[in-house]
């Protein structure tokens, strides 16, 4: 089932993302409670009382020092970005990650986005991200170091129409 992320899946939204922190950035209790304050979608996959996944989205003009999604917003006056997508390793093979990005995209055009955001790894690869984003019509439309050069990201949009 797909909700509303709440504050009491805190701790395990955490876990998640420590667990698949080397595609992510780090993120701690203070850092999440900011993202979900100004996130304009944040959702989680439950499963038996257990979240199994989760994804929080952005819009324009959050007050976010990301270097992605600084980059965005120096780039496209509109858009979503999704700051993270994370599936446990526990789940993952269930299609959970498309069940949250169809659902994201339903709702980018519900609202009247035109383009929805997101990087991933291209130095060290995240193949399979790579070919997941691909599958939702992402392409590439600039790139950048990050992570104090150890990481090259491709940074990617796809129409929500």
């Amino acid at each position: 089932m797909i909700r509303d992320a709440l504050d009491s899946d805190f701790p395990a939204l955490l876990a998640l993302n420590q667990e698949s922190v080397a595609f992510l950035s780090p993120l701690d209790l203070a850092g999440l409670r900011r993202l979900h304050g100004q996130a304009a979608w944040h959702r989680v996959v439950e499963i038996d009382g257990e979240v199994a996944a989760f994804l929080l989205a952005l819009r324009e003009g959050a007050d976010y020092a990301s270097p992605n999604y600084r980059w965005f917003s120096e780039n496209f006056p509109q858009f979503l970005y999704v700051d993270r997508v994370v599936v446990s390793s526990a789940f993952q093979g269930r299609g959970l990650g498309r069940q949250l990005y169809d659902a994201l995209f339903a709702w980018a055009r519900a609202q009247g986005f035109e383009r929805i955001a997101c990087e991933f790894d291209v130095e060290p690869p995240n193949e399979a991200s790579r070919r997941f984003h691909a599958a939702y019509g992402f392409r590439e439309v600039g790139s950048q170091l990050v992570a104090d050069g150890k990481k090259r990201v491709s940074l990617q949009v796809a129409p929500v129409a």
